[in-house]
C-alpha cells in the first residue's frame, strides 16, 4: 500500500509542476480553455490520479485527497491568473493598433451639419407648445380645395382663392396656403377635447422681396373643449410668446378670417417697434359642422404664427431670401 501512496503523491507533484510549465506558455484563450479541460476535465489527467484511489487504504486516502484538492486550487488560480494577463495583453495590442495620433494634421476638411435656422425655430417652437398639453399633428402639403377652403368657411367668392392668391395645380389640386387644413383633417378623425398644433411648409403667390416669399412656415394651434374662451386664448399666446421671446408687450387687434370669430392679429413691441406675428380667433361654428362637432357643446380657438418671421427676429436675419439660398457662408452661423 506503500507503494501506492507513495506513487499518487508523485504522480500529483508531477502533474502540478507540469500545468505550472504549461499554463505559463499558453497565449491564447482558446488555449487556456484546452489547458483546463486537460487537466480539470471530467476526463482529465487529475480524474484519472484520483481514479487510482481505490486501491488505498482508508487511512490513505484522506492524505491523497488533501495532496488533490491543493494541487486543484492552485491549478485553478494559476488558471485565472493566466486568462486575466491574456486579456490584458489582447487589449494592449488592439490600443496600439488602433492608437490615434491627434497632434498629425488632418489631411480632409470635414465640416460638421448644422441644424437650418427654420428648423430650430420650428423645434423650439414646438417644445414650448408640447410643454403647454398640445400634441404635434401634420397633414399632406397637396391639398384638396375643400380641405384648404370649403371645410374653413371660406366660401368661393373669397378673394383668398384667387388664382392671384393660390398656387393651383393641373389637377384641380392646390399647394395650402396655410395648415389650417390640417385641422380640419385631425378633427375628422377625433372627438373633442383636443389640444393640436400643426407646422408645416405652406404656399402662396407672393413676389419675391427682402420679407416675402411664396414658400414659408406656419404652426398653428388648435384646442377644443366645451367651455373655451377668448380668456383662455390669450392666456396661451401671451404665455407661448413670453417663453418664446421673453416678457414683451402684447396687443391683440381686431381683424377678419373666414374661420374664426372673433378675429384678431398678434403683435409683439420689439425693438421699440410693433411686430406682427400671426392671426387667432375663436373658432367660427361653421367650421365645427363642417366636421360633425355640435358648435352649441364645444368651443375652441386657433391661431398661427409664421415660423420665418420668428426666425428672423430671433437670429437677426434681415432677408428672408436668405433662409431659402442654401449659401453655406450664411448657413454655417447657426
Amino acid at each position: 500500500m506503500a507503494t501506492d501512496l507513495e506513487s499518487l503523491t508523485a504522480q500529483l507533484q508531477s502533474l502540478s509542476e507540469l500545468a505550472t510549465k504549461s499554463v505559463g506558455d499558453v497565449q491564447t484563450p482558446e488555449e487556456l480553455e484546452q489547458l483546463r479541460v486537460e487537466y480539470l476535465g471530467k476526463k482529465g489527467t487529475l480524474s484519472q490520479i484520483l481514479g487510482a484511489m481505490g486501491k488505498l487504504s482508508a487511512e490513505e486516502r484522506p492524505q491523497v485527497g488533501a495532496i488533490a484538492n491543493q494541487v486543484k486550487q492552485t491549478l485553478q488560480t494559476q488558471l485565472e491568473e493566466r486568462k486575466i494577463t491574456i486579456q490584458q495583453s489582447v487589449i494592449a495590442k488592439r490600443l496600439d493598433a488602433e492608437t490615434l495620433d491627434v497632434t498629425m494634421p488632418g489631411i480632409l476638411n470635414f465640416y460638421q451639419g448644422r441644424q437650418h435656422p427654420i428648423q430650430s425655430t420650428i423645434d423650439r417652437m414646438l417644445d414650448i407648445l408640447v410643454g403647454l398639453g398640445f400634441t404635434v399633428a401634420q397633414g399632406p402639403e397637396i391639398e384638396t380645395d375643400y380641405y384648404n377652403f370649403e371645410a374653413l368657411n371660406t366660401p368661393a367668392d373669397h378673394p383668398a382663392r384667387d388664382m392671384a392668391d393660390t398656387l393651383y395645380l393641373s389637377d384641380g389640386k392646390l399647394l395650402r396656403s396655410q395648415t389650417s387644413s390640417v385641422q380640419i383633417r385631425y378633427m375628422e378623425e377625433n372627438e373633442p377635447p383636443l389640444r393640436i398644433a400643426c407646422p408645416g411648409r405652406v404656399y402662396r403667390k407672393d413676389d419675391i422681396d427682402a420679407t416675402h416669399s411664396p414658400i414659408f412656415h406656419q404652426i398653428e394651434l388648435l384646442a377644443v373643449e366645451e367651455g373655451l374662451t377668448f380668456g383662455d386664448l390669450k392666456g396661451t399666446v401671451k404665455t407661448f410668446v413670453e417663453e418664446l421671446l421673453g416678457d414683451c408687450p402684447i396687443r391683440f387687434r381686431p381683424s377678419y378670417f373666414p374661420f374664426t370669430e372673433p378675429s384678431a392679429e398678434v403683435d409683439v413691441m420689439w425693438n421699440g417697434r410693433w411686430l406682427e406675428l400671426g392671426g387667432c380667433g375663436m373658432v367660427d361654428p361653421n367650421v365645427f359642422k363642417s366636421v360633425g362637432y355640435d358648435p352649441e357643446l364645444v368651443t375652441g380657438f386657433a391661431w398661427g404664427f409664421g415660423v420665418d418671421r420668428v426666425a428672423m427676429v430671433l437670429h437677426k436675419i434681415d432677408d428672408i431670401r436668405r433662409l431659402f439660398t442654401s449659401d453655406l457662408r450664411f448657413l454655417r452661423q447657426f
